[in-house]
């Protein structure tokens, strides 16, 4: 498979679009204005301590306070008898696995690397003092506190942070806190990744870098020097960001410690691979920028990376302006004549599959099945292009057969591996449904793009003009009943529903004005939606 990056830069944002056989595949999209802030290092401040929530409200400078949960926090020392008991139970198996000492699940998402921990136990003992592990315990209002963004706010949710510090390399992530050498779950090869834990081991003895490592997928195969350039700029990042945290620790503001990369940068850190044939850049300063970082961290893109100066937009040459608004669409069409239905809310995403006008099929289970491993690629494509996160349910059309529901299954999963967010989904139900879950850390597409309409404010319709027409003669009666004096009633109202008024409800109209006595005048307000209204007592 071949693949393209192409980096967009205006003075509003920056794009970066990824090409896989010529067909959009992903975009990250970042504003000037408004960057992103996952892996951005503050020294923030506690404001408010949840203890029926185990979290913490942390204000590290923006718009909302953060949150930060005790899982998320850097496990204390366990009880020495605990420990003990620990160290007697180790396995080999423990060992070898892509879990941390503190048993959270490494994720070489390019999105986020951080490390999740899980719950700590506070079971006692009588051996020493039960050790803390209450966030009550652990942080108090006005503390200052070293933490990491790990996801960006999204919609009314502040942005989520961690303690356990990550700093990504290009082959390699340095965690500052744990002691772990961990190796991307994407490296199969047990020579490989026997071989990586053995280097990684014997050079952090070397510099005597305190710590763990955990090894990116771009690791593999990559020679021991490499390894050691990356160690040697990851200690002197962490040396940078503990000097500065020094320096402003007096001070009384939340303060921005470490950025992350931008996006062009981070795109060349954590995109590109050995099949990566070209990196196309239309901005002259960017290009020298990403041809100077990638000569110092990743040599072998060098010579890939190519300047492009043509007078037609670098985006619309290869549609990708096209697929840009496509993806905004609700419906995705497939080229069998079938198509899909995606719905984001802010529980879950739905996604529907229907044949629509595809009837190539010998019978009806062979179109549906055919249709439903056609939808499976157009699924992944998607969910990737419009970065859809959290809970997905897939609605694929219902199959008979079971071998159907496995080879749909199996090609869903097999689509899914190529995606950089850690992705997980269960067995196709007997109505034909699979549940998942896709990383979440950033703004989907249609987030970071749009707004809720102002009309229908996010719900996808309106009131119709004749129920609007009943609710503006429900209230002339309510202040009828209320309001003695008023000779004359005016409607103010859309030009739709006031058409409806004066014609098929005219009737209506005669009929409430012989009723009470009063006159009932209409006016058109162009600026109202279809469902505003006053009426006006004269």
């Amino acid at each position: 498979m071949s693949e393209e990056l192409l980096i967009n830069i205006s003075p509003m944002e920056s794009r970066v679009a990824v090409l896989d056989n010529g067909i959009l595949g992903e975009i990250y999209i970042e504003r000037h204005h408004k960057l992103g802030l996952v892996g951005n290092i503050y020294l923030g401040t506690v404001v408010r301590v949840l203890p029926g929530m185990q979290a913490a409200f942390v204000d590290i400078g923006q718009s909302r306070t953060a949150f930060l949960h005790v899982n998320d926090m850097q496990r204390e020392p366990r009880p020495v008898a605990e420990s003990k008991n620990k160290a007697a139970q180790t396995t080999k198996k423990e060992t070898d696995t892509d879990i941390n000492k503190d048993g959270g699940v490494l994720d070489d998402s390019a999105d986020s690397l951080a490390v999740t921990p899980p719950v700590v136990s506070t079971q006692s003992t009588d051996v020493v003092p039960v050790t803390k592990t209450l966030i009550q315990h652990r942080l108090h209002e006005s503390q200052r506190i070293l933490v990491q963004v790990t996801k960006d706010q999204l919609g009314s949710k502040g942005a989520r942070l961690t303690t356990n510090i990550s700093l990504p390399s290009r082959y390699l992530v340095y965690l500052p806190s744990s002691e772990h050498i961990g190796i991307s779950q994407r490296i199969d090869g047990e020579e490989e990744r026997t071989r990586l834990k053995t280097e990684l081991s014997s050079l952090m003895q070397t510099v005597n870098l305190k710590g763990g490592l955990i090894a990116r997928t771009a690791a593999e195969r990559v020679p021991v020097d490499k390894l050691e350039e990356d160690i040697y700029y990851l200690l002197q990042l962490w040396r940078t960001i503990c000097a500065r945290r020094q320096e402003i620790n007096h001070h009384q503001s939340s303060e921005l410690i470490y950025q992350e990369l931008s996006l062009p940068l981070r795109s060349i850190r954590d995109l590109v691979h050995a099949d990566t044939e070209k990196v196309i850049i239309d901005n002259t300063q960017v290009y020298e920028q990403v041809r100077y970082f990638a000569k110092e961290f990743v040599p072998f893109v060098y010579d890939r990376i190519v300047h492009y100066t043509a007078e037609q937009s670098l985006f619309d040459v290869h549609r990708v302006e096209d697929d840009l608004r496509d993806a905004l669409k609700r419906r995705v069409d497939l080229k069998s004549g079938g198509y899909l239905i995606i719905d984001q809310t802010e529980a879950m995403t739905t996604i529907d599959v229907n044949t629509g006008s595809f009837v190539g099929g010998r019978s009806l289970e062979d179109t549906v099945y055919k249709t439903n491993l056609e939808a499976t690629h157009a699924i992944a494509r998607q969910l990737r292009l419009r970065n859809l996160g959290g809970i997905i349910i897939l609605d694929f059309i219902d199959m008979l057969e079971q071998q159907h529901k496995d080879d749909v299954l199996e090609s869903l999963q097999a689509q899914l591996a190529q995606d950089y967010a850690k992705t997980k989904i269960t067995q196709v139900s007997e109505l034909g449904l699979v549940e998942m879950t896709r990383k979440r850390t950033r703004e989907s597409l249609g987030q970071q793009l749009c707004e809720p309409c102002s009309t229908c404010q996010g719900r996808g319709f309106v009131k119709t003009a004749e129920t609007v027409c009943f609710e503006i003669f429900r209230e002339i009666m309510r202040c009828a009943r209320t309001y003695n004096s008023p000779k004359k009633f005016t409607v103010v109202a859309h030009a739709a529903v006031i058409d409806l008024l004066l014609t098929s409800e005219s009737d209506t109209v005669a009929d409430l004005e012989y009723l009470l006595g009063r006159v009932i005048t209409f006016d058109v307000e162009n600026l109202y939606t279809q469902e505003q209204y006053d009426i006006v007592l004269d």
